[in-house]
């Protein structure tokens, strides 16, 4: 789903340098939901850019810290997939100027770390998956509402009409882009389909299967298909996700609850021996262990996609490694964000993917938590 900012009045440049106060959807505490506030949005400092948002996505890992299957502090404001418009640049800040079409990065690439200078690594040490969670790289928040400081979600917080970004967390995109749409590369679509184009790196003619069909694991079906793998076999409890997953190119579609035996077994049945690549797309050990099992027991490839739930660990039989599976995680598909998006972008405006069919409803943000309600109940 995307929540869609109503307010598309042109950016006014007179409020550079000063406090803005604005509307965003504050979450105060865990299992509740958002609340539609002013707040108070502090000028961009030294390296930091603020940002009007035009379009954001609503994303499970959203949802994760609502759950409290991500930790995180509160209040809070979520939201990580979106699009918007440079309002105002701090000191030092070269690669965006006001008016600038960017893209909010939840994994910034700094361009110094030592993961950022490895062209194997994309998790660059400035994300807020590290200690400083919840605040800016200098140890401060830019939001305060009724008096009270707000924290930053994975140094993006899109859930308002302006945030506030490192340099580093932001790319500047081709400014005919329809931001509505090219929000989801900000993170559904860029993690899926670079888990099977640039992670798992899906070869013609192999065989794939997908564990959850949502944004992201419709992304992934689209990365195989894009990569040439030959089978696309798609997995979910949910049937009616089935329809949308043939369209993107999957091939088979399986629900495990026709089944009474487990689902790798089906899989591995079906394949004659396990599939090449497979990915967890949802986030939970139980389908984490079935996706290993399902991949070829001597060179299939896993794929974890879904963030994990806080405070599990997985117990498994380590004879499913020894034999010769890879398991492998991905983070934003493994792209170096600064460098990737702005094509990723241009490679959308070329046609040579789709994301319309990634959207299912387009909402006034207002209505944010019925926004959350029709992800949870699968729609």
């Amino acid at each position: 789903a995307v929540a869609r900012f109503e307010t598309d009045t042109p950016i006014n440049m007179s409020t550079a340098g000063k406090v803005i106060k604005c509307k965003a959807a504050v979450l105060w505490e865990a299992n509740k939901p958002f609340s539609i506030e002013e707040v108070e949005v502090a000028p961009p400092k030294e390296h930091e850019v603020r940002m009007k948002v035009m379009a954001t996505g609503i994303c499970r890992s959203d949802d994760h810290v609502i759950s409290g299957a991500l930790v995180m502090p509160f209040p809070i404001i979520l939201g990580h997939e979106a699009a918007g418009v440079v309002e105002s640049v701090g000191q030092g800040v070269t690669s965006v100027k006001p008016g600038d079409k960017v893209i909010p990065l939840f994994v910034p690439q700094c361009g110094e770390c030592k993961n950022c200078l490895n062209t194997k690594g994309n998790l660059c040490i400035k994300t807020d998956l590290g200690t400083s969670a919840g605040l800016m790289p200098d140890g401060t928040t830019r939001f305060t509402c009724k008096g009270k400081a707000i924290y930053h979600f994975l140094g993006t917080s899109t859930f308002t009409e302006y945030t506030v970004l490192h340099e580093s967390a932001l790319a500047k995109i081709d400014s005919a882009a329809p931001l509505e749409k090219v929000c989801l590369i900000g993170c559904g679509f860029s993690t899926g389909y670079g888990a099977a184009l640039h992670t798992a790196k899906v070869e013609p003619g192999s065989t794939c299967a997908i564990f959850g069909l949502g944004g992201v694991g419709l992304s992934v079906v689209m990365g195989c298909k894009v990569a040439g793998a030959s089978r696309i076999i798609a997995v979910d409890i949910n049937s009616d996700k089935f329809a949308k997953a043939r369209e993107l190119g999957a091939t088979d579609c399986i629900n495990p609850k026709d089944f009474n035996k487990p689902i790798h077994q089906v899989l591995m049945e079906m394949t004659g021996g396990g599939v090449d690549y497979s990915f967890e797309v949802i986030g939970r050990t139980d389908t984490m262990i079935a996706a290993l099992a399902s991949c070829q027991y001597n060179y299939g490839v896993s794929v974890i996609v879904g963030v994990p739930p806080a405070a599990q660990n997985i117990t498994f039989d380590p004879m499913l490694l020894f034999t010769g599976r890879s398991w492998k995680g991905s983070v934003f598909g493994g792209w170096k964000s600064k460098d990737a998006v702005p094509k990723l972008v241009a490679d959308y405006m070329k046609k040579k993917f789709v994301l319309d069919p990634l959207i299912t409803h387009t909402l006034p943000w207002t209505k944010i938590n019925e926004g959350f309600d029709l992800l949870r109940t699968g729609k």
